[in-house]
């Protein structure tokens, strides 16, 4: 049978498909595309374990596993065959009505169903909310550095322009105010504030939160409240919600139950929009809400199931035992960088999983940037912490607390041994 394409039409060069550009190898970091070039880096012939302080995910150690509770959510919730269908696109009502209650007992203008998007993990309803403001022509947004990633990774993919403010390592990692008013501009159409603080392990306090309001309300943009760490707080400041300005400035809380449960892996989360003035409403942003959630994956549906059950009888004494041991490393790992000559630590966390520390390769013999320093770390002592390039602090590092403490306490031993091993004779 004759071939109905000649030789020219069958040509790869008059295909019609493309790779996008966005995909190719190196063009968007993340914190998982760095850790996973660290970690080849890894001695194979080194016997000892490896010390995992470049990651957010302390499940797979036994002090840091989740309540019974959840678990037994999640059995009741498969066994009942009540979540085996088709989720509605904003989630089931149920669990949305659960996580507005649950919320709710942070804020002044309490919650309703109506306010509350479940989605796969916190990761989706930055997907979404960047998504929904890329419509925009110009559009730009504000983002912080130090920051998380996958913010730049997605609005990258949406062709969404970023501009970053600083945080100020001198003044307990605040947000640069001053920076925020220079940089914006009348196409800008919100701002990122993560508190508590990944990486820094900063808590915000009540007033500069109200002052980051009342720059929002002053530039007109709202604010991506990323509050995935909420209460998982163990110093002078408590956890205090973005949502509670919202009548100054419109607010979209992003969340999960993945830090504070401890289940990274199962993948529920949300957005919620705080607009007691109907803000959002009012320019479309919760119809195009709803619009980009019609075409999107659902969380598990046997997951949403379980979450009332998870809110409401999770034990406050499982909390206090988890902050209570990320205090402990918290200590250990600021004590322990202290005896770091290269190293220094600005503030002590006070939240979070992390901490951000300037590393001084001026004092090192043969490492070049903080790139360099964690390759070799990773192949000399089989320990892994994420550089700051990554997160838009050169020469900076971020380490993970939320381990084991003897894990950490080794670890961190290691690399007290590398910089020695590394530093330069006098």
């Amino acid at each position: 049978m004759k071939n109905i394409l000649s030789t020219e039409e069958s040509s790869p060069q008059r295909w019609g498909f493309k790779v996008n550009d966005f995909m190719k190898k190196g063009s968007c970091v993340t914190v998982r595309s760095v850790l996973t070039d660290i970690q080849s880096n890894i001695n194979p012939a080194d016997s000892r374990s490896l010390i995992p302080l470049g990651h957010g995910d302390p499940s797979s150690f036994p002090c840091f596993q989740t309540t019974p509770v959840a678990v037994e959510a999640i059995e009741s919730a498969l066994r009942s065959s009540k979540f085996n269908g088709y989720s509605p696109a904003a989630g089931i009502l149920l669990a949305r009505k659960a996580i507005a209650g649950y919320l709710s007992k942070d804020l002044k203008d309490k919650l309703s169903s109506d306010d509350v998007f479940l989605t796969i993990g916190c990761s989706q309803a930055i997907e979404v909310i960047l998504s929904v403001l890329s419509s925009r022509p110009n559009a730009n947004i504000l983002f912080p550095r130090p920051g998380y990633p996958y913010y730049e990774a997605r609005a990258s993919h949406d062709h969404l322009e970023v501009r970053h403010f600083d945080l100020m390592p001198e003044k307990d990692w605040e947000v640069d105010l001053d920076a925020v008013e220079a940089i914006a501009d009348e196409n800008t159409v919100a701002i990122v504030i993560i508190n508590p603080g990944n990486p820094c392990g900063n808590v915000f306090t009540y007033q500069h939160l109200n002052r980051i309001a009342e720059t929002a309300r002053k530039l007109g943009i709202l604010i991506i409240a990323d509050e995935v760490y909420n209460h998982l707080v163990f110093g002078n400041n408590p956890f205090i919600s973005m949502g509670n300005f919202a009548s100054i400035a419109p607010v979209i809380t992003v969340g999960s139950i993945s830090k504070r449960w401890l289940v990274p892996g199962w993948r529920l989360g949300w957005l919620v929009t705080n607009d007691p003035q109907g803000i959002l409403k009012k320019h479309g942003i919760i119809d195009s809400i709803i619009d980009f959630l019609g075409i999107c994956s659902d969380p598990a549906t046997f997951i949403q199931g379980a979450i009332p059950q998870i809110l409401e009888r999770t034990n406050e004494d499982f909390f206090l035992k988890i902050v209570d041991i990320l205090r402990e490393c918290a200590n250990i790992c600021y004590d322990s960088l202290k005896n770091v000559p290269c190293i220094t630590c600005p503030t002590k966390p006070e939240g979070s999983m992390s901490v951000m520390v300037k590393l001084d390769v001026s004092m090192l013999e043969d490492i070049i940037d903080d790139m360099d320093f964690c390759m070799k770390l990773a192949k000399e002592e089989s320990v892994m912490i994420l550089p700051g390039v990554a997160l838009g602090l050169k020469n900076w590092l971020r380490v993970t607390f939320s381990i084991e403490p003897a894990c950490l306490v080794d670890g961190l031993g290691r690399l007290n041994e590398f910089c020695k091993r590394h530093a330069k004779k006098k």
